[in-house]
């Protein structure tokens, strides 16, 4: 279905993608008094936000990303307070289970990063550990990474509750309308193609996910994001479900699970990855996450499945964002390639990415985010990931 309304002629800038960096950041540069256009070829979230698990946390292992956290984590916290719409958030904490010596020195080095950024988090036992999970085996666990402040919310709703408040700013917000090019004068941007017409501007807001390489081959930007499926379940009510129980991970395989209603929401990696589009469910995978599930919560294996789904990761080369205004193309901004943790930072990545359209000093300093990385030393891989 094509969109009623009539496409604007003319934008301060124009966002590309209306998921969790596209909706905030529309909201934020209109808040600014920016003349705003976002353009999403479907609906509102549907490309991987709200197909996420929904975690919220500041736990990482590289600083930018807990800063980018851990002011994301006060939105969520104030969300209904400042949007006006609830967000089911349930700060019940995350849990790393570690079972070989190497991940405990990194999750020991993890957990004092993030303490000296603000955060709160320690390393707990495997018996602290399964009174916080008591659907847990401990076996072979040998101690466990605790952050208490963070938890799971719903991204449909998170993103509602931005896209209402940038049209209140005055962001128009155009859904089942792509953006089909950039067209530029052979350096500086000068408009935004759609199959209704042009809009024209000088700035470009890349927040289209998974699918910003294409965006970037428009100005010849190289962006390196390559979409990964990932599968997520959820269970039947399982009875004596502590409501409280953590988001879980069992790390050296990355099953998770928190609560979903009166059960669980679990994933797991396929077998082997699949890298591309298709975002259809591959039944195989689930004799993977039922492997996973005896190993670690054998007490979910008589648990039935009642739905579930597949999204995609918009992977980089060492699992971290790219963010920044490119060098060549002038107007040209980038907030993509979160590699699984991007619904969790888009309130603060959506604040980085007005300060940079207006051209000053972002709230966190992500310059070590430049795309331009890749082009130098050796990237500095973002190592705590599910």
């Amino acid at each position: 279905m094509k969109h009623a309304r009539v496409l604007p002629a003319v934008a301060d800038v124009v966002v590309i993608g209306g998921g969790i960096m596209g909706v905030s950041a529309a909201y934020h540069l209109a808040a600014a008094g920016q003349q705003v256009v976002l353009l999403e070829k479907g609906a509102l979230g549907q490309g991987s936000t709200c197909r996420a698990a929904g975690g919220v946390r500041g736990f990482f292992s590289d600083e930018v990303n807990i800063r980018i956290g851990l002011r994301s984590l006060e939105v969520f916290e104030r969300f209904g307070d400042l949007f006006g719409t609830e967000i089911d958030l349930h700060q019940s904490g995350y849990l790393f289970l570690v079972d070989n010596v190497a991940d405990l020195e990194l999750f020991e080095r993890n957990v004092a990063a993030h303490n000296a950024a603000g955060g709160e988090s320690r390393m707990v036992s495997a018996a602290e550990a399964k009174r916080l999970s008591p659907l847990i085996d401990t076996t072979g666990i040998l101690a466990a990474a605790w952050s208490p402040r963070d938890g799971h919310c719903t991204p449909e709703s998170v993103v509602q509750g931005y896209a209402k408040a940038a049209r209140t700013a005055g962001a128009v917000l155009l859904t089942n309308c792509a953006a089909t090019g950039i067209e530029t004068d052979g350096r500086r941007i000068v408009g935004v193609a759609t199959a209704a017409g042009t809009i024209r501007t000088d700035q470009v807001v890349c927040a289209a996910g998974a699918w910003s390489g294409q965006v970037g081959t428009w100005v010849g930007v190289d962006l390196p994001v390559v979409p990964l499926r990932r599968q997520i379940a959820t269970t039947a009510p399982i009875p004596g479900l502590a409501p409280e129980t953590p988001f879980t991970i069992d790390f050296s395989t990355s099953l998770y699970f928190h609560t979903e209603g009166e059960g669980l929401l679990l994933g797991c990696p396929e077998g082997v990855d699949s890298w591309g589009f298709d975002t259809g469910r591959d039944p195989a995978w689930l004799a993977v996450l039922a492997e996973a599930v005896e190993r670690r919560v054998p007490a979910l294996a008589e648990v039935g499945l009642v739905s579930g789904w597949a999204g995609l990761y918009e992977m980089t080369p060492d699992h971290n964002a790219v963010i920044g205004r490119s060098r060549t193309v002038p107007g040209f901004v980038y907030a993509c390639g979160f590699s699984g943790h991007g619904f969790l930072m888009g309130p603060a990545v959506g604040e980085v990415v007005r300060d940079l359209c207006l051209d000053r000093e972002p709230v966190i300093d992500v310059g070590s985010l430049d795309v331009e990385r890749f082009a130098g030393a050796a990237p500095h891989p973002e190592l705590n990931i599910v």
